[in-house]
């Protein structure tokens, strides 16, 4: 791989043990994916926040590390572990809860914007297409590719924090060539949110680094985060296109048939003993159609809603958290339905959903049954 004289004098520890250790990163994921050279980027956003992801090692490491790294890009975090404001209502260790707070600290210490938040691009500009940025976050990668017109790999936690540090990241995959070698065939009529993810799941499965999507029409913003996160949860698949099938590219259909088993996969029970909205978190306009959809309805159960924390600050101020709550949801920022102990397996059974990456992760992380429905469905069996 090609170095500027600037980047090997950093590799060499020329610029301190952060820069070197930044670099090491850089160079190993960049000879992994036969990268020509290193590129600048603009924008990193980073996963690796919560304490249940990263541990006493990650925790250990950034408290470290922060103590004289800076960013030299615009950075932005993944949702944490739980949301300050109401940390008190559950019975989370204090251990659990100084952890993350260390973290935390740390990301700040080094610059970086405490966002907290799984979609960057609905609550920052986006720059001009055909920008190098580095996520770390799936669905994020997977949006910024193929509605952004970003470019970027999907990052791990240490190749996104190393290009944070360094404003670098490696000039390979889908940097350089993002033609789709396979078509998938929407075969649904008017499909839902909830089936929109199951095509980004089919497609994450089986796609490579980018996948060509026909048949689809009347994608709303909740549709594509649906299909973005779905995409990001199964596989290395990092952008989609959308379009008539090419010639020659494979063809493969998306049926009912297809999405009866990964419905069987990810629907382990019959109902929710809670409900959880947000995975990805939702935005302002998932926010004000919430609201609108519950209006003089209340909810049958607990139900916990997760959006930024600059989204519920705009949706207070134009009033539409008032129906929300009024509901008797919960809406909770800096935190997201994954991996986050505030859905506890030792309290609770199952969760309903209307997400396929929240499904996947309530399921295969924190050990608790899932019973998948659209949004609508939820509110029309869960609310009076």
């Amino acid at each position: 791989m090609e170095l500027t004289k600037e980047e090997e004098l950093a590799l060499k520890g020329e610029y301190g043990e952060t820069l070197e250790t930044a670099y090491r990163i850089l160079v190993a994921t960049g000879e992994a994916t036969n990268a020509q050279k290193l590129v600048p980027i603009q924008w990193a956003h980073l996963s690796g926040v919560n304490y249940n992801t990263i541990g006493d090692a990650g925790e250990e490491f950034l408290s470290k590390l922060s103590q004289d790294a800076k960013v030299k890009v615009m950075t932005t975090v993944n949702p944490m572990g739980f949301d300050f404001d109401s940390v008190s209502k559950y019975n989370l260790s204090d251990e659990f809860v100084q952890k993350q707070k260390s973290i935390a600290d740390s990301y700040k210490k080094m610059g970086v914007i405490p966002s907290f938040s799984c979609i960057p691009y609905e609550i920052f500009d986006l720059p001009e297409k055909g920008t190098q940025v580095s996520f770390a976050e799936s669905n994020a990668a997977i949006y910024a590719n193929s509605i952004g017109s970003l470019k970027t790999n999907k990052e791990s936690a240490f190749s996104a924090l190393a290009s944070a540090l360094t404003g670098k990241s490696p000039y390979s995959d889908l940097r350089i060539d993002d033609t789709p070698n396979l078509t998938i065939r929407m075969k649904l009529e008017n499909p839902n949110e909830l089936e929109f993810g199951m095509l980004g799941y089919f497609a994450g499965k089986i796609a490579d680094n980018a996948v060509q999507l026909s048949g689809v029409s009347g994608m709303d913003r909740r549709k594509c985060k649906a299909l973005c996160g779905g995409m990001g949860t199964s596989g290395r698949c990092g952008k989609f296109i959308l379009g008539e099938e090419t010639p020659a590219s494979e063809k493969v259909d998306f049926d009912k048939k297809e999405m009866q088993k990964i419905h069987d996969e990810l629907n382990t029970a019959d109902k929710g003993d809670i409900i959880t909205l947000g995975s990805p978190q939702l935005g302002l306009q998932e926010i004000a159609d919430l609201s609108l959809m519950l209006k003089g309805r209340e909810f049958l159960k607990r139900c916990m809603v997760f959006c930024p924390r600059s989204v519920q600050e705009q949706a207070r101020n134009l009033g539409y958290t008032n129906e929300i709550e009024r509901a008797g949801c919960e809406i909770l920022s800096d935190c997201c339905t994954c991996l986050s102990p505030l859905v506890d397996k030792n309290e609770i059974d199952s969760v309903t959903t209307n997400s396929i990456k929240g499904a996947y992760y309530l399921n295969n992380s924190n050990g608790v049954g899932v019973n998948l429905k659209p949004l609508s469905q939820i509110i029309s069996d869960e609310t009076r």
